[in-house]
């Protein structure tokens, strides 16, 4: 592919994508440091971008580098990341390992992690910040989930959905567990 047609595609996906988000030219100058007279300009074609400068807006934009530039969009293909290239937390100390299970563009929205607890495992969390929720979806065994002074159990199948501005903690009860945890910012 040749670096002009890269050009030639990059100043409508580039505006398509702050116009599917609903952002304005000021929008994204705030959340990318980039002013928003050389937004524009590189939406009309007007000027070539640095790597820096499509690197900040990609992540103002939370698009994906390689699909804004790319000839497939992305909506036409599938992801697929394989076990292994899935990153991971041990926390052997506390009988809890964490899988990061979201796309790291997706970080302080919204995330998604497998969580694996051996027996009497824990994953305790100071708050995060003001609005933000889990949701926790039990897969294998008992858990039992601390959100302030509130307290509940969940096993196979079942969904706790707490306060997680708040300390809190999820415990494998009497066994190993695994769940999905959803952690949401409003």
């Amino acid at each position: 592919m040749a670096d002009n047609d890269i050009l030639a595609r990059l100043p409508d996906r580039l505006k398509k994508a702050r116009r599917t988000q609903g952002l304005s030219l000021e929008a994204v100058e705030k959340l990318s440091g980039v002013s928003r007279s050389m937004v524009s300009q590189i939406e009309r074609g007007e000027s070539n971008p640095t790597v820096a400068t499509l690197l900040n807006l990609t992540r103002a934009l939370n698009v994906d580098f390689a699909g804004l530039l790319g000839e497939e969009a992305a909506e036409d293909r599938v992801e697929i990341q394989h076990e292994h290239q899935t990153p991971a937390l041990d926390r052997a100390g506390d009988g809890c390992k964490i899988r990061i299970l979201s796309p790291p563009q997706d970080t302080g929205r919204f995330e998604v992690y497998e969580l694996i607890f051996a027996e009497d495992g824990k994953l305790k969390s100071k708050p995060h910040e003001r609005g933000t929720r889990e949701q926790l979806v039990a897969e294998e065994g008992t858990l039992e989930v601390t959100s302030g002074a509130a307290t509940g159990v969940i096993k196979k199948g079942d969904t706790a959905r707490y306060a997680a501005d708040v300390p809190h903690c999820i415990s494998a009860v009497g066994g190993p567990a695994r769940a999905i945890l959803m952690v949401v910012r409003f």
